[in-house]
């Protein structure tokens, strides 16, 4: 079997070559690629959707759909459009009725690393807010103590650069709520950099750097522009076996930059 899947979209000449990272009988994980929505998207019909793209090239009979006598897929999970990390798929429609059950019974387990503004209190500590969608914004959360569904993470901190004032986590959410560790992160005082939506802000370089100079008609970009959520990890029992499974993703290429640049502009004092 390919170990990538290779995925293309003509109308907006993007092309996408994502890793394959478990695959039996029973399921495909992905690692998808940042800033690539899961699902379509309602409000822009024309913007590519990794579930359609999968679901074109399975009809088109592409070489790596061909392979694998791919009819079906179907996501167990949903990242957030902007995170990167593990989206598990069923291959069948009985494979994908076992992981919703499990989903929804929190068998699975669901590990996140995030990049934040400000730095938690304490070095593990569990936020419980029940959520719900916006009443006026499409596609926003919000906290609802009265009308919203129950849900809970717990954080753990990996890391702080006290100087520039960023921390690194890891969120364990219990439940699978859109944008529950982005939400959380939030109401607790720890935007999500990047995350526009809930108050982050972009990573910029110039911020960090004392000493930064930009090339005379250049522009600078930023460091992490996008929500900087990675699902690193998911653990849960297999259908057949029941033994525990974990698939892991490899936090992406923008992640690690913005990391290197923290520590190297942090432990320069």
């Amino acid at each position: 079997m390919t170990a990538a899947i290779k995925l293309s979209a003509p109308a907006t000449r993007e092309f996408w070559e994502i890793p394959v990272l478990f695959e039996d009988e029973h399921w495909l994980a992905l690692d998808k690629p940042a800033r690539l929505p899961t699902a379509p998207d309602a409000d822009n019909p024309g913007r590519p959707s990794l579930m359609k793209l999968l679901h074109t090239a399975i009809a088109d009979k592409k070489p790596w759909a061909a392979e694998r006598g791919l009819e079906y897929l179907n996501n167990a999970n949903q990242p957030d459009d902007d995170a990167s990390g593990v989206i598990l798929l069923a291959k069948t429609k009985p494979a994908f009725v076992d992981l919703a059950n499990r989903f929804s019974s929190e068998k699975a387990r669901l590990k996140y690393v995030a990049l934040v503004h400000g730095e938690p209190q304490e070095n593990q500590f569990e936020v419980n807010a029940k959520l719900s969608p916006h009443p006026v914004k499409p596609g926003v959360m919000r906290v609802d103590p009265q009308g919203g569904k129950q849900a809970t993470t717990r954080f753990e901190l990996l890391e702080v650069f006290p100087r520039h004032g960023y921390a690194l986590l890891k969120g364990e959410p219990l439940q699978e709520r859109a944008h529950q560790v982005r939400v959380h992160a939030s109401h607790v005082g720890l935007k999500i950099v990047g995350d526009e939506v809930y108050g982050g802000k972009p990573l910029w370089l110039s911020r960090l750097k004392k000493d930064y100079r930009l090339k005379p008609g250049r522009e600078e970009r930023p460091l992490l522009a996008r929500a900087s959520l990675h699902l690193e990890e998911l653990t849960l029992p297999h259908p057949v076996t029941n033994e525990s499974v974990t698939i892991k993703s490899e936090w992406p290429k923008d992640l690690k930059v913005a990391l290197k640049y923290l520590r190297l502009y942090s432990a320069a004092g």
